[in-house]
């Protein structure tokens, strides 16, 4: 064998020991790196064969808070990284945020399971609404005093914040020293107790006058359990309005309370103008119909004092009884017609012909037809010399 034809042999041996030396080693690399430990989070998660379930915005998820600060707030959801509450969000429930602690479980809403940082948004203020209506709650029960904020004045009343949450109190609920001035306390901090609530219709009702008037309400609350329903007093009228009067009664010595008589509860006949037989400062025996705790008032009446006409109406007009009356108002299915004081029956429009001319004062002759005695209603017919054509 020729010198060069050596040398060809002896360069393809060497070739193919190296080619094979590479093979050697591209294999002993290879199996190097399926035996080492995974080095990624992603390589853990195809050892272990575990599956993240992927998270959907506006779902629910409950986990442990692992650091609370002033810019944010880290959840552990056993997700791929931990959720966190950020943003304006932090202000809008501050007092909340105040009781919260790291290592606590709570509830919270997912607002975007991945933003452009790769973080899971969240949101806890369903968790602190419910924490704020307990707190509600709480006060109400034990009537302690807080502070809130006036909004708004409206017809009602005033709109006012509490715990950023919006309440009302109305007119009704301010003392004597706001009364035409609540517009005073708009945007300024005062006292109120938490008498009324009612979350699922978000209401929220607040009382000033528990606050600033509360000695005088305690003393309303004693007087009102020396007085009991059917009890008759004599009071002094304190205020004529259109439904009715307002009476202020002495209970016992310096003990007073106020009442309302209404429109109805003045005579068994109707009334009209309140004005033409009260006035304020005027004596008036009461009767007390209802006691009403809640506002410290009674319901009273004053025709309660006299018989009730309507009970021996029966007897003394059965049906198809004839007599007298005079009509004292028309309308447009009927004539009303007054037998005696208190008591006036309805003519029923189909009942009065159609030539029958029916006025105010006019005396007609008139017959029972029949009477609801639990309604308090008569109807009469006209006594006719002659049945009209197309009577009923």
């Amino acid at each position: 064998m020729s010198a060069k034809v050596k040398q060809k042999v002896k360069r393809k041996n060497l070739t193919s020991k190296k080619v094979e030396k590479s093979k050697v080693k591209v294999s002993t690399k290879n199996t190097k790196t399926s035996n080492r430990n995974p080095q990624t989070m992603e390589e853990l998660i195809k050892t272990t064969g575990y599956k993240f379930t992927g998270l959907k915005k506006s779902e629910e998820v409950e986990g442990v808070i692992t650091d609370i600060s002033k810019k944010a707030i880290l959840v552990d959801i056993g997700a791929k990284t931990e959720g966190i509450i950020l943003g304006k969000e932090l202000d809008e429930i501050a007092e909340f945020i105040e009781n919260l602690e790291v290592g606590e479980k709570i509830k919270a809403i997912v607002l975007s399971p991945e933003n452009d940082k790769g973080q899971i948004l969240l949101s806890i203020r369903d968790s602190a609404m419910d924490y704020k209506w307990d707190t509600f709650d709480q006060y109400l029960e034990t009537g302690e005093v807080v502070e809130v904020r006036g909004l708004e004045v409206n017809k009602g009343g005033l709109i006012a914040r509490f715990l950023g949450v919006r309440g009302f109190v109305p007119a009704s609920q301010f003392g004597s020293q706001y009364l035409g001035k609540i517009e005073n306390l708009q945007n300024k901090v005062f006292k109120v107790k938490v008498i009324e609530l009612d979350r699922e219709k978000n209401r929220l009702i607040f009382s000033e006058k528990a606050v600033s008037e509360a000695a005088a309400l305690a003393q309303k609350q004693k007087a009102l359990k020396k007085v009991k329903k059917g009890e008759v007093y004599e009071g002094l009228i304190s205020g004529v309005m259109p439904f009715g009067i307002f009476v202020r009664v002495e209970i016992e010595n310096d003990m007073f309370l106020e009442g309302l008589v209404h429109i109805s509860e003045i005579s068994w006949e109707k009334v009209d103008n309140l004005n033409r037989i009260y006035n304020v400062g005027d004596k008036v025996k009461v009767k007390i119909l209802e006691i009403d705790n809640e506002s410290s008032r009674l319901n009273l009446s004053v025709k309660q004092l006299t018989p009730d006409p309507w009970l021996d109406l029966i007897k003394k007009y059965p049906k198809d009884k004839k007599t007298k009356g005079k009509v004292t108002k028309l309308t447009s299915f009927g004539a009303f017609v007054q037998l005696e004081e208190g008591v006036e029956g309805l003519v029923h429009i189909s009942k009065i012909p159609a030539d029958l001319v029916m006025e105010i004062g006019k005396e007609v002759d008139i017959y029972v037809e029949s009477v609801d005695e639990e309604k308090r209603r008569m109807s009469l017919g006209l006594v006719l010399k002659e049945k009209p054509v197309g009577y009923k």
